[in-house]
């Protein structure tokens, strides 16, 4: 990060976000499963990469139901990944490397293990008796309402203790906290500051719009389009309007709530949002600064891939935000890896490099999935090996999250591609092993160099970093934009997405200069630009 970025308090906007999931980036005690000192070990090499935040999935203790997003205990970590000493070390080692460190606080709701929610079903009358979503039966039995879980059925379970249903939004064994309880946000803003007084930087609030539900409990109406952003297009979890069960108005209060608590200790947040309009919300809850400092949607997280599709989601953003920020992420720990995903099968690695430099070229802060920056492909996990929940469910038409979840490919010259001695919790996919770090360090050429080089060449225009955004008419497949910042030259910048060269007319381009030091391949003349497959180009124009 410059100077000049370190001295500004929103130095978050030039940021760029590393995100590591623990489980799978290094394992030092030979358990198979990875954890803290792993992440220590390897900061160096995410320094090295140019980024500025990283992003830590759940590390919390947890029975692992959900793999750390059900969270027993929101003040330890857990043993698997570690102890209280070893955050502290990594803490120590990130900042000292210049890099900040971001938890994901999962608070919509805990594991059934949590000692809250053990007295909360204990009886109907105990003092967190109403600290998670109870409800009665209807009068036939059955639940009170037609509120769907994320990964299938009912939202609703019985429980023979209290003879009531609670509520939860994903697994039965995720129970869903009631939030217009104002001592479980109290709870929830008390965790957070245990973390923020270890020298956290931020916090990624996970599934942010989920906090609040109705409290007269309505059923939610039929979708009049169905939701194939946020869930699987098989999940009839889509074929609802989410009205009632999530996005509700008074998580606001509460955001702003969290903004406060943050601003005492110059930390940072950023929220996923899985909504069924996902920009209109995004653009709410960052607008007027003093809720998110930025948020994040799964509209680039879907199979759709042209250039209407991306600049609909930027242009939609824009036009609806009101001084917000918006946090663009094409990979992450939910998702298919975006080199199978949009690039298909056999796309080559420049492919990578030129989804990585588009989508550092988008106004807002990037936010990169581990892996990414070597173009890992989505790995095929065979059914008797998947350990998520949601992938066993809705097998096989959707196979879960765990292809973009194995274990980071550190040598092929070592067993488990040099992640674990022991037997890894999801198989190394073999593919990675030709993609792995080692193979790649040394080769200017590699998915990784150039990822390096992107990421540092991106760092010194201050025009991708801070500017405004407009775009151009190209034809498909071109992603034609403009960056704008007062006292700089314009940045211009197009992208193929297609495997086949193509040469388009932009006038404009005719006085610009190229921008070297990116290290991509096309180029500009005479009012037209020439991409070679998956290329990008990039000029200044005064």
């Amino acid at each position: 990060m410059t100077q000049t970025s370190t001295q500004n308090n929103e130095w978050w906007r030039e940021a760029i976000i590393y995100q590591v999931y623990p489980r799978s980036y290094l394992d030092t005690n030979g358990d198979g499963v990875g954890d803290i000192p792993g992440i220590t070990a390897k900061l160096d090499y995410i320094a090295g990469l140019g980024v500025n935040i990283v992003w830590l999935s759940p590390y919390f203790k947890s029975p692992m139901k959900d793999f750390g997003y059900d969270i027993s205990d929101y003040c330890d970590v857990d043993p698997l990944f570690g102890t209280l000493a070893d955050f502290d070390a990594m803490i120590e080692k990130a900042h000292n490397l210049g890099l900040k460190i971001m938890i994901d606080q999962v608070m919509a709701h805990t594991a059934d293990a949590h000692p809250w929610f053990a007295e909360s079903r204990s009886n109907r009358d105990n003092p967190k008796s109403d600290w998670y979503v109870w409800a009665d039966a209807a009068p036939d039995g059955n639940p009170p309402n037609n509120w769907m879980s994320v990964f299938g059925g009912s939202a609703w379970q019985w429980d023979t203790r209290r003879k009531q249903y609670y509520m939860h939004n994903f697994l039965v064994s995720q129970p869903q906290l009631n939030f217009h309880n104002p001592e479980v946000q109290q709870a929830h803003l008390d965790a957070l500051r245990f973390w923020l007084e270890r020298g956290v930087d931020g916090v990624r609030m996970d599934a942010c719009n989920y906090h609040f539900h109705d409290t007269e409990l309505r059923s939610n109406p039929p979708a009049l389009t169905r939701d194939t952003a946020s869930v699987t297009d098989v999940n009839p979890y889509g074929m609802q309007s989410h009205i009632y069960d999530k996005t509700r108005p008074e998580n606001i209060a509460f955001l702003q709530k969290v903004r406060t608590l943050l601003d005492e200790y110059s930390a940072v947040s950023i929220g996923e949002v899985g909504a069924d309009d996902a920009l209109a919300c995004m653009a709410e809850y960052t607008a007027d600064g003093d809720k998110l400092h930025m948020a994040y949607s799964f509209n680039l997280l879907t199979p759709q891939f042209t250039a209407a599709h991306i600049r609909t989601q930027v242009e939609e953003f824009e036009a609806r935000v009101k001084g917000g920020w918006a946090s663009w992420s094409v990979g992450n720990h939910d998702a298919i890896r975006v080199m199978t995903r949009w690039g298909g099968e056999n796309a080559p690695a420049s492919f990578a490099s030129m989804i990585l430099a588009m989508q550092l070229s988008l106004r807002g802060t990037p936010c990169l999935y581990q892996g990414d920056e070597l173009a890992l492909i989505e790995a095929d996990v065979p059914f008797e090996l998947l350990q998520d929940p949601y992938g066993i469910t809705f097998w096989p038409e959707f196979k879960g999250r765990d292809g973009c979840r194995t274990p980071m490919p550190w040598t092929n010259a070592a067993p488990n591609a040099g992640f674990s001695e022991g037997s890894p919790w999801l198989p190394v996919a073999v593919p990675h092993l030709a993609a792995s770090v080692s193979q790649q360090e040394f080769d200017p050429a590699s998915a990784l160099n150039a990822a390096r080089r992107i990421i540092h060449w991106r760092q010194r225009l201050p025009q991708l970093t801070r500017g405004d955004i407009s775009f151009f008419d190209a034809p498909e497949p071109v992603l034609a934009l403009r960056r704008t910042l007062a006292g700089e030259a314009s940045v211009l910048a197009a992208f193929n997405l297609s495997a086949a060269p193509v040469t388009i007319d932009w006038p404009e381009t005719a006085s610009a200069q190229d921008l070297a030091g990116h290290g991509l391949a096309g180029d500009a003349s005479g009012g037209r630009v020439t991409l070679p497959a998956y290329g990008a180009w990039f000029g200044s124009l005064a």
